[in-house]
């Protein structure tokens, strides 16, 4: 039975060696946004790396999605750098930063209710991504994704006709309509039922191994556990843990704050 120390001890050892290999595809430093006199993320840093999914997890109001905000451009930090492939891209638009390559979902998913799911797509085909193609190419484009997200049957379909786990998938296929080599999920398996969570836990686990960093968003802690390679753990704002998803789960700060008895449950299964 491997040991929490050994457990620790190896995963100590492939950070070092993968911080001395590879440079993170996205970094962020110090990062800290104030609304009024509430810090919602203080001193933040974070590394995500080629082909990895990283998980961010924590209570309600922790800074999650401010965080998100903050590296898609829609909140502009007041202390701290985000870095995309070696470039400060702190402060640009969120247009700018979707076309260097990182897509987003949202949490309330936002179709166009009177467009088609196949023009949802093209729209972020075509806009998602600085190098324009034709409308043709933009469609066979759309028409590869929404195949690859279990959309093909609903392509003709309105944005207004889906369900809640159609709506879902829809913003995971617009966001892969841009291109990205990074992507930002916020929260894609929250309500969907178990057998709905494994298929989306297959995809995204797809979608890695084709070469995409994933940066995750998610209080469903059974994929957190399946499909994480590292956890980040903010509260108040702050990053309270970090480390391989045993790690977090264990920790007695990350209990506390906010896994309570799921850890029990998680560790039994294991």
């Amino acid at each position: 039975m491997v040991t929490r120390d050994q457990e620790q001890a190896v995963s100590e050892y492939l950070s070092r060696s993968r911080k001395g290999e590879d440079q993170p595809i996205l970094r962020g430093k110090g990062v800290t946004k104030f609304f009024g006199g509430l810090a919602a993320l203080s001193k933040v840093d974070f590394e995500l790396y080629e082909n990895e999914v990283l998980g961010l997890i924590g209570p309600n109001g922790a800074g999650k999605t401010t965080l998100f905000h903050v590296i898609a451009g829609m909140h502009k930090p007041d202390q701290g750098l985000i870095h995309f492939r070696g470039e400060n891209i702190t402060g640009l638009r969120p247009d700018q930063i979707c076309r260097k390559g990182i897509g987003r979902t949202f949490q309330i998913t936002r179709p166009f209710l009177q467009m088609s799911v196949l023009e949802n797509v093209m729209v972020a085909c075509y806009f998602g991504h600085s190098v324009k193609g034709s409308l043709k190419k933009c469609q066979g484009r759309a028409e590869e994704i929404l195949s690859l997200v279990g959309l093909a049957d609903k392509r003709q379909a309105m944005g207004a006709e889906l369900t809640l786990v159609e709506r879902k998938r829809l913003e995971f296929a617009r966001a892969l309509g841009t291109e990205p080599c990074v992507l930002l999920l916020d929260e894609v398996i929250a309500g969907l039922n178990p057998t709905e969570t494994q298929e989306m836990m297959d995809l995204l686990g797809g979608i890695r191994d084709r070469g995409m960093s994933i940066l995750m968003i998610e209080h469903v802690m059974r994929a957190v556990m399946g499909i994480s390679d590292r956890v980040i753990v903010l509260h108040h704002g702050q990053k309270i843990a970090e480390g391989s998803p045993q790690e977090v789960v264990t920790d007695p700060g990350v209990v506390e704050a906010y896994l309570g008895g799921m850890a029990d449950a998680h560790l039994a299964g294991r």
